[in-house]
């Protein structure tokens, strides 16, 4: 049977010119759904909702590509190769620069960036459309067998997005951010689109124009490359009021540090606000003081998410605290909260290592463990004289991290962003609580951010149903930060252990806080307690899970509105 087949085989083998084909399909295959996931994030991270984009997105480039797949057929014979180099060309520069116009035209004219956008996702998927179709067309002169020919072109094309989707996820973040994995992308577009002209450039028609514009396109790319981080933190400036002072994309998400004119820091990760210099300490206060006021023991504390130290630094005010596990999913984000010079002096070097070790555990990833040690001006010129706690910083998804750390914490903090994706709304789960609950001394205290029980009611809502539904008692409670307006907490602890009226009494009864803070008293957290009338009433019942996503979807509506 072999035997029988071998002459076949090796002819294929033979057959270069359909292997160049192959090997422009998987490609095009490739850099064609990394286009659509870039344009995806990049629009997310632009407009928000980041699933709705991707969604959106990558179903309107595919319903192009159908388009274009139709259109082909009114493309002559005598051209194909010409269209297919010229398509494979275009391609890489739609790819390559559409990243960067997204950016700029959103930071110029966001009245014509919807335009922009699917002018992008359009013209990508048309020639994807077209290119499919072409290389069957053109490979049917040396595979004449339409099976074998389709299967072949097909099969590449899968493939090629296959490996395109891990190459994007995996390896290109790695050593690009996402501007920059465009224009590579593109260079690989037209590369391929140059072996192809110089391997089939006997049957190629427009010679001349097709040499030339292969030529200034990847001059084009190659310039866009080396200049792709300039142009895109002046892009950017446009997005913000400040001046950018450091731009970085990470695995997980765009961090921006912006400095106003009199030296105020903001920090943003893919567009929302996290902190401003200016007031971040009326948030972090109200985040980590309470809690600290009412709970029986102050040992082992528990941070999720706060990967910018900010909180950690009013946890370790009290000397009562021995041990402080933070966990936050980015490694990018705790390493510039411990070198960055800026993140140092606003977080007040919370995470500076004064020894760093290596946390051997053969279930989590490993994490920095950090010794942090008390300063005293008037002894030994302010250097480091008595150790005040431990720091142990774990970088990984809170949901895993719960469900597989040992332990049990006196205070727990949840210091996460706003419930503005998917990914972020199953932080705010009844199956994620119970997790945290396990976790949780039977008299200990927890704390949850909780957005803004004005601008999202239902969202604050929710998150204290949900909470209650997973074993808690917790309360609300509520301040104003200039930067965000007014915003919220919940607080409380097992509901076998205490009640909302045990809880209120508690704080209540707090005649002063007993470490040095900037912003609250406690007269300001006893009035904190306080709501307008039916500010807390809702027809609403229901509680968050990881089924429904529905705090997701009350974030939506309510921003929205």
């Amino acid at each position: 049977m072999l035997k029988n087949q071998f002459p076949f085989i090796l002819n294929k083998l033979r057959n270069k010119e359909s292997w160049v084909l192959y090997i422009s399909m998987f490609v095009l295959g490739a850099c064609g759904l990394a286009y659509e996931y870039t344009l995806s994030k990049i629009a997310g991270d632009i407009l928000g909702d980041s699933v709705r984009q991707w969604a959106v997105i990558i179903g309107v480039m595919m319903f192009f590509m159908g388009i274009g797949a139709d259109l082909q057929k009114h493309f002559s014979d005598k051209l194909l190769i010409d269209y297919f180099i010229f398509f494979e060309v275009l391609i890489g520069l739609a790819g390559a620069f559409g990243p960067i116009a997204y950016i700029y035209v959103y930071g110029h004219f966001p009245m014509q960036f919807i335009l922009t956008k699917y002018f992008f996702i359009i013209l990508i998927g048309l020639v994807i459309g077209f290119e499919i179709p072409l290389i069957t067309r053109i490979n049917q002169q040396f595979i004449k067998e339409l099976k074998l020919n389709l299967a072949s072109v097909l099969k590449m094309d899968y493939i090629g997005s296959l490996a395109g989707a891990l190459a994007w996820v995996f390896l290109l973040p790695v050593f690009f951010e996402q501007v920059q994995t465009a224009f590579v992308l593109g260079m690989l577009n037209i590369f391929v689109a140059g072996f192809t002209f110089l391997l089939f450039r006997k049957m190629v028609v427009k010679k001349t124009l097709l040499a030339v514009f292969i030529i200034l396109s990847l001059s084009a790319t190659i310039i866009g490359f080396a200049n792709s981080t300039n142009w895109r933190v002046a892009a950017e400036q446009y997005l913000y009021r400040d001046r950018i002072i450091l731009s970085e994309t990470t695995r997980y998400q765009h961090i921006v540090l912006t400095q106003s004119r009199s030296g105020n820091i903001s920090c943003y990760i893919n567009g929302h606000l996290q902190f401003n210099s200016v007031d971040e300490y009326i948030y972090h206060e109200n985040l980590v003081h309470p809690a600290f006021a009412i709970a029986p023991q102050k040992e082992n504390i528990l941070i999720l998410g706060g990967g910018d130290g900010l909180a950690v630094r009013e946890v370790l005010k009290y000397p009562q605290v021995e041990h402080i596990v933070l966990c936050d999913i980015d490694p990018a984000m705790t390493q510039l909260a411990q070198e960055n010079e800026i993140f140092k002096e606003v977080n007040s070097q919370s995470l500076s290592a004064a020894k760093v070790s290596v946390l051997k555990n053969n279930v989590l990833i490993p994490a920095d463990s950090t010794d942090i040690y008390m300063v005293n001006q008037n002894e030994f010129h302010g250097r480091r004289v008595a150790k005040t706690g431990r720091v142990e910083i774990i970088n990984l998804d809170a949901v895993s991290f719960i469900e597989q750390i040992s332990g049990i914490y006196d205070i727990i903090i949840l210091d996460f962003p706003d419930p503005n994706s998917p990914d972020l709304a199953k932080l705010y789960s009844e199956q994620f609580y119970h997790h945290l609950k396990n976790k949780l001394a039977a008299d200990g205290i927890i704390v949850q951010q909780s957005t803004s029980p004005y601008h999202a009611k239902e969202v604050f809502l929710s998150i204290g149903r949900t909470l209650n539904a997973s074993g808690f008692s917790v309360i609300p409670y509520h301040d104003n930060v200039p930067s965000f307006g007014e915003w919220g907490w919940w607080i409380g602890g097992h509901a076998g252990s205490y009640s909302a009226a045990t809880l209120r009494k508690r704080i209540s009864s707090i005649e002063k806080l007993n470490v040095d803070t900037r912003y609250l008293t406690a007269k300001v957290l006893k009035a904190a307690l306080i709501f307008g009338k039916d500010q807390l009433n809702s027809d609403e019942n229901e509680i968050n899970s990881l089924a429904n996503n529905l705090v997701y979807q009350y974030y939506l509506d309510s921003w929205q509105d």
